[in-house]
């Protein structure tokens, strides 16, 4: 079911400050951006994405202050409610319902039964990737 890393998120109260940050850190400046609330970046030899999210748009019970928390890796599948409807029946709790961001970006995300969080989402950028290879 899971096909590959699609995009790991990161909550920023600052996005501004965290996008010159994250600049300054990878040496490169966002690729995609939706003003006020996203900043999207590609990193390493796989070109995954790293994407930065205004804390506002934070699900409810995630952690935003500055204590280590906050980010949750996405993994890209084909069909986000079948794969929510898959995690849910293997034991995974609700963390995150299905949810359209605009853009062809869906997502969802779980409490596995070990209490991590874990990320699910159909992502065209990762799609696109995948086609050029």
């Amino acid at each position: 079911m899971l096909r590959g890393m699609a995009t790991v998120s990161y909550f920023a109260a600052d996005l501004p400050a965290a996008g010159r940050w994250y600049t300054e850190l990878l040496g490169v400046e966002p690729y995609f951006e939706v003003p006020g609330a996203y900043l999207e970046f590609r990193v390493g030899d796989h070109q995954h994405e790293l994407g930065l999210i205004n804390s506002k748009f934070a699900p409810a019970g995630t952690s935003t202050d500055p204590a280590p928390a906050g980010e949750i890796l996405f993994w890209h599948v084909d069909n986000v409610e079948d794969g929510l409807v898959r995690l849910l029946s293997m034991g995974a709790r609700e963390h995150q319902p299905v949810t359209d961001r605009g853009h062809g970006f869906v997502t969802a995300s779980v409490i596995d039964p070990f209490g991590n969080i874990l990320g699910i989402m159909t992502n065209p950028h990762y799609l696109e990737l995948l086609a050029g290879r």
